[in-house]
């Protein structure tokens, strides 16, 4: 096979290499004998290349029987699995619809939560750009030197008559050492055009005064030049102011409701026992006013002895931790503030306060007595009053312009 092969092949170049020699004279064709050794030099190359091509197509014909018996046994389980569990396969479709169905429910919750807080991110940039823009305004405001803004007026006196008769005329804070004071101490003066010197002891609205005995014996809350400030000066203040004076002092009792009326009521001969007397009350007589004499006690129905029992004149001081009332029970702790309380009270300015006024016993809490700041004489026990204002002066000046005079502006009977 191979001298015919070869032959003819020989033949077919030669014919080959003369009709190259015509086109390309000077080169010439291999013999015969080079053809040969041509094809042996490259054959036991090609025949490597052979057997791999012969290796690779047996891998692929393996590789391919292997997949039809796969393709063939997953054919075969599926029909299977078709016939002998179809109510299986559904269930766990339908399972899986639930699930996908939950989840685009809770991808829409969340795309709302998104825009929800989106919103909150918004408005809370635009407060802290507010903010940052008070702190500029606070840093600023507070690299000023700090100022004393409390001013306390230079004139003393033993009171704020006393201090008035020397020639304030500003109401503000004034320093007072009444005559048997170890040391001054200082008060709020309300001084009016007439040269009347009030000495204010009280004045309340929304600040707790449930305190305890120490804190009335010493006064507690906050005095400022502003007469806008809620306070008791303190018990034995008041004893001091009272007691020693020659002349009778008059208190007066200046009330607003929460529809803005305003009334008040004087009392004459206002004095404050000592310590040992439990800072005992005791006045003279009712001096007059438009708010009515709640001191007296009052007449409430429920017993013919109410008014008896309600009345202040004589009472001692009573606290949540010291009890001096008539009552079996303890009055002041009842009804949530320190007061001159008897059986217990038809007035009660340090009582709680209610917004509106308006309130009933179960709004008054575990007793439901009525503790809120009260004067039935003008208002009933259900009704406390939006703010109080106690304040002494000396009987020779409360009548200085008329009786009424000094009372600031209650009712169009001001100065």
């Amino acid at each position: 096979m191979a001298p015919s092969l070869l032959s003819t092949t020989g033949g077919l170049l030669i014919l080959f290499c003369f009709a190259s020699a015509v086109r390309n004279s000077g080169k010439y064709c291999p013999t015969t004998c080079g053809v040969a050794d041509y094809f042996l030099k490259y054959t036991p190359g090609v025949d490597n290349d052979l057997d791999e091509l012969l290796t690779e197509l047996e891998t692929i014909a393996n590789l391919t029987q292997g997949s039809e018996e796969t393709i063939v046994h997953m054919k075969d389980s599926a029909a299977v699995s078709q016939k002998t569990q179809p109510d299986l396969l559904f269930k766990k479709s339908t399972s899986m619809l639930e699930d996908i169905l939950r989840f685009e429910k809770t991808i829409v919750a969340q795309e709302q939560q998104i825009y929800d807080l989106q919103n909150l991110i918004s408005s809370n940039e635009r407060r802290m750009a507010d903010l940052k823009q008070l702190s500029i305004q606070l840093h600023q405001k507070c690299s000023e030197p700090c100022k004393d803004t409390v001013e306390i007026q230079s004139t003393t006196g033993t009171d704020c008559q006393d201090i008035a008769n020397k020639g304030a005329t500003t109401s503000g804070l004034y320093y007072v050492k009444p005559l048997n004071a170890k040391e001054q101490f200082l008060v709020y003066c309300e001084i009016d055009s007439f040269g009347r010197g009030f000495t204010v002891i009280q004045r309340d609205g929304s600040v707790d005064f449930n305190k305890d005995w120490t804190q009335y014996k010493n006064g507690f809350g906050y005095l400022s030049p502003g007469d806008n400030t809620e306070f008791w000066l303190g018990n034995e203040k008041i004893h001091l102011l009272t007691a020693t004076t020659t002349i009778p002092t008059v208190l007066r009792i200046e009330l607003v409701d929460w529809e803005g009326n305003k009334k008040y009521a004087d009392y004459n001969m206002f004095k404050l026992g000592s310590e040992a007397d439990m800072f005992r009350l005791t006045y003279g007589y009712y001096f007059g006013g438009d708010a009515g004499d709640a001191f007296d006690g009052f007449d409430f129905g429920d017993d013919p002895s109410d008014k008896f029992y309600t009345s202040h004149n004589g009472m001692q001081f009573s606290t949540f931790d010291k009890d001096n009332d008539k009552y079996d029970g303890n009055c002041a702790q009842q009804d949530g503030s320190g007061w001159w309380m008897n059986r217990c009270h038809a007035a009660h300015l340090n009582g709680k306060y209610y917004l509106g006024g308006r309130y009933t016993e179960k709004d008054a809490g575990e007793f439901g007595y009525d503790n809120g700041i009260i004067w039935v004489t003008w208002h009933n026990r259900w009704y406390s009053l939006k703010e109080t204002t106690m304040k002494i002066i000396p009987l020779s000046r409360i009548t200085a312009g008329g009786q009424q005079a000094g009372a600031k502006q209650f009712a169009g009977l001001g100065v």
